[in-house]
């Protein structure tokens, strides 16, 4: 009986350690090393079909980084005011729409990688709030030049650290793609499903 409650308390214990891996047991800057060096293990594995077959490659990418993002939220940030607007339904395509822009955009960005270090910058978040939204800075160092990202992190309804917005090489993605769709609902006079049919 013994041996059966000592093996009963094995099978918990490992079957509980993906939560504890993608719980709040990790820091926003666990979390986003963890994605980050997932992604470029993905990238160097997956790159040759970049040439080959791209869409293989882009579908690596997505699911290296579909455990760190959370397009919903993405989605959001991209929205900002106009999100009052959306229906779930447009929310959700929207979501979608951003998964497949932002896989294809920051694979084709890393591609180049070819094992170059990747360092973590010091913190520039204000103490306090320890659930408060946090930037994590890195940069991957090597040849002609460092290419910096930051990831901008948020405790989700589930205590897990995700990312809801990206900069590389200096550009907001949140704020460009935002930009870009407040320029088309101008464009549409508000008609949010004119808009995601002309995302590009």
């Amino acid at each position: 009986m013994k041996l059966f409650n000592n093996t009963l308390a094995m099978l918990w214990f490992f079957m509980g350690m993906p939560s504890l891996l993608y719980g709040q047991e990790l820091t926003a800057i666990e979390t986003a090393e963890l994605g980050v060096e997932t992604l470029l293990e993905t990238v160097i594995e997956s790159k040759d079909f970049f040439l080959t077959d791209r869409e293989r490659y882009f579908a690596a990418v997505e699911e290296a980084v579909s455990n760190t993002v959370d397009f919903n939220a993405v989605a959001e940030v991209v929205m900002s005011r106009y999100a009052d607007l959306a229906t779930a339904e447009q929310k959700q395509r929207f979501a979608d729409i951003l998964k497949n822009t932002l896989t294809r955009f920051y694979g084709a960005a890393l591609v180049s990688y070819n094992g170059q270090e990747l360092v973590f910058l010091p913190s520039t978040n204000p103490e306090g709030d320890s659930r408060a939204d946090t930037v994590v800075g890195m940069e991957l160092r090597g040849g002609d030049s460092n290419l910096t990202l930051q990831y901008q992190m948020f405790l989700n309804e589930n205590d897990e650290w995700k990312l809801k917005n990206l900069s590389l090489a200096g550009i907001n993605l949140g704020r460009q793609y935002y930009t870009q769709f407040s320029a088309l609902m101008t464009q549409h006079n508000n008609d949010i499903d004119l808009v995601l049919e002309n995302w590009k």
